[in-house]
C-alpha cells in the first residue's frame, strides 16, 4: 500500500484517518494540537513534526483543515508541504475552501512533478466515523482512479464532479442546501412550538411526508433535544457560506437565501456560539420570536 501523509486531525481528520489506519495503510501525521496526533500513533501511525517533514516521506498527501487561509499556509506558503513532495506524490485536499485555492494547489503540484485532487466532504463527524462520507472530487480521471480505493475507505457516495475546482464548488451548493434547510427546519419547528402544538409531534408527523430529510431527521431531533454538540461547528458553515457567496459573485449570481443564512450564522457566531452545531441556527429564531421581543 501506498503510504499516506494526513495533517489535520480535527472533528472530521482524526476518525477519517484512524479508518485509514484499520484499513492497513501506512500513515505519517501532523497536527497543530498533539492530542490527536498521539491517539494515531498509539493506533499504528507515524507523527512529523510539520508539513514539509510529512511531505518529504509520503507517495499520498491528505490535507483536512478548517480554512481556505489554512490550507494555503500549509501547503504553498510557510508549511512548504508542496515544495517538499517526491515527483509522482498526489495532493488530496479534502478540506472545504475555495475552488480558486483547489486550482491553485493543483497548478503548485504540477509545477513540482505531482497532482492534485480537491475532494471535500459531506456527512459530518458521523459519516467520518463510519467511513459514509460523500466525497465530491475535482481533478484528473487518472488521479481519481488513484485515490479511489481511499476515497472508498473513507465514503460511500463518490463522484468525480470535474476538472481543479470542481470538487469544491460542488461542495458549496451541498452547504447551501444544508443550510437552507436547516434553517427551514427551524423556521417550521418554532412555528409549530409558537402555534401551541407540540413541535416533536410535528417532527413525527414530517417524517412520513414529502418533507422527509436526513436534515429534518437528524438536525430536527437536535432542535428537539437542545442538544447542539458540534457535529460540524456553525462558524464553520458561515465559512461555507461565505465561499458559496464569492463564487456566485464571481459569475453575478443572487444567492439571496444563502446570503441571508449566512447573517443568521453569523449573529449566532456573535452570541459566542460559533462552535456548537449548525442546527444551533433555531436558537436566532426562538429569541427572534420570544413573546418578550
Amino acid at each position: 500500500m501506498e503510504t499516506i501523509g494526513f495533517i489535520g486531525l480535527g472533528i472530521m481528520g482524526r476518525p477519517m484517518a484512524l479508518n485509514l489506519l484499520k484499513a492497513g495503510y501506512p500513515l505519517v501525521v501532523h497536527n497543530r494540537s498533539q492530542g490527536a496526533v498521539k491517539e494515531l500513533v498509539n493506533a499504528g501511525a507515524t507523527a512529523a513534526d510539520n508539513p514539509a517533514a510529512v511531505a518529504k516521506q509520503v507517495d499520498i498527501l491528505i490535507t483536512m483543515l478548517p480554512d481556505t487561509p489554512d490550507v494555503d499556509q500549509v501547503l504553498l506558503g510557510s508549511g512548504q508541504a508542496i515544495k517538499n513532495l517526491r515527483p509522482g506524490t498526489l495532493v488530496i485536499d479534502m478540506s472545504t475552501v475555495s475552488p480558486a485555492i483547489a486550482r491553485r494547489v493543483a497548478s503548485a503540484a504540477r509545477e513540482v512533478g505531482a497532482d492534485a485532487l480537491d475532494a471535500p466532504v459531506s456527512g459530518g463527524d458521523v459519516g467520518a466515523q463510519e467511513g459514509t462520507l460523500s466525497i465530491m472530487v475535482g481533478g484528473s480521471k487518472e488521479a481519481f482512479e488513484r485515490a479511489l480505493p481511499i476515497f472508498k475507505v473513507l465514503g460511500k457516495n463518490i463522484t468525480l464532479v470535474g476538472e481543479a475546482g470542481a470538487g469544491q464548488v460542488a461542495k458549496a451548493a451541498n452547504q447551501v442546501i444544508v443550510g437552507v434547510t436547516i434553517q427551514a427546519v427551524a423556521e417550521a419547528l418554532t412555528l409549530a412550538k409558537r402555534n401551541g402544538v407540540d413541535p416533536a409531534m410535528v417532527h413525527q408527523a414530517l417524517m412520513g411526508g414529502f418533507a422527509q430529510s436526513k436534515i429534518l431527521e437528524i438536525h430536527g431531533q437536535r432542535m428537539l433535544d437542545n442538544n447542539h454538540k458540534p457535529g460540524f461547528k456553525s462558524r464553520l458553515h458561515r465559512k461555507d457560506l461565505s465561499i458559496a457567496l464569492e463564487a456566485a459573485r464571481e459569475v453575478g449570481l443572487p444567492l439571496p437565501c444563502t446570503g441571508m443564512v449566512r447573517e443568521l450564522f453569523s449573529a449566532l457566531v456573535g452570541q459566542e456560539q460559533g462552535d456548537a452545531d449548525h442546527s444551533a441556527l433555531v436558537k436566532i429564531l426562538e429569541n427572534l420570536s420570544s413573546p418578550n421581543n
